[in-house]
């Protein structure tokens, strides 16, 4: 990993962090994102519920899942209001690269269960559970600084009490991310590229 590239995205987070609110909240209706490094690629407002989070619903998880689509067809499923289902954030397998589809505010319809909707960022990852092959380095690296960047900005433990996969949440009937998502190396780098 490139330590440069790492703290340059910090400071640009940090950076972020640090507008006024009435130059964020202008910033958020125009299409900039709540995550510096990703890029505003709007669910349908069908398949999310308006929220003000922090204030209405504290952020104390973050789910992990597996798309089992390729990135494009999950943007497509994400702008399909006939759907029902949306995602924070996309990270795409062969470059890492992130698409935000969901405010961070507002409560998009990841994980199956409404009560820990309202309480966690909802993160996809393309691929297929049973393709390890999708688990590339590029994607653990960005995904792990977006969830560093997630947990440092609500105060969530980086632990896997709070990053869940969606397989953990209550009355899924989930498998994701499956067998060949690894844990301890995910944790791990999510507490080395953190910004606190």
């Amino acid at each position: 990993m490139d330590r440069r590239r790492i703290l340059q995205g910090a400071a640009v987070a940090a950076a972020g962090v640090l507008l006024p609110p009435s130059v964020r909240a202008t910033a958020a209706t125009t299409g900039a994102t709540d995550y510096p490094s990703a890029h505003w690629v709007p669910a349908s407002a069908s398949n999310y519920t308006v929220s003000t989070r922090p204030s209405a619903y504290p952020v104390q998880y973050v789910v992990i899942h597996v798309t089992q689509e390729t990135f494009s067809e999950t943007v497509a499923i994400f702008q399909n209001p006939a759907k029902q289902v949306s995602a924070h954030y996309l990270v795409r397998s062969g470059d890492g690269y992130i698409d935000q589809c969901v405010r961070e505010k507002d409560v998009a319809w990841h994980a199956g269960n409404w009560d820990y909707n309202t309480r966690s960022i909802g993160i996809e990852h393309e691929g297929w559970v049973d393709q390890p092959s999708y688990f590339t380095d590029a994607l653990y690296e960005k995904s792990a600084l977006l969830t560093a960047d997630v947990c440092d900005r609500y105060g969530i433990p980086k632990d896997r009490a709070h990053i869940l996969g969606h397989v953990e949440v209550p009355g899924t009937d989930h498998t994701d991310p499956g067998p060949h998502w690894d844990w301890t190396r995910y944790i791990r780098m999510v507490n080395l590229l953190s910004a606190g």
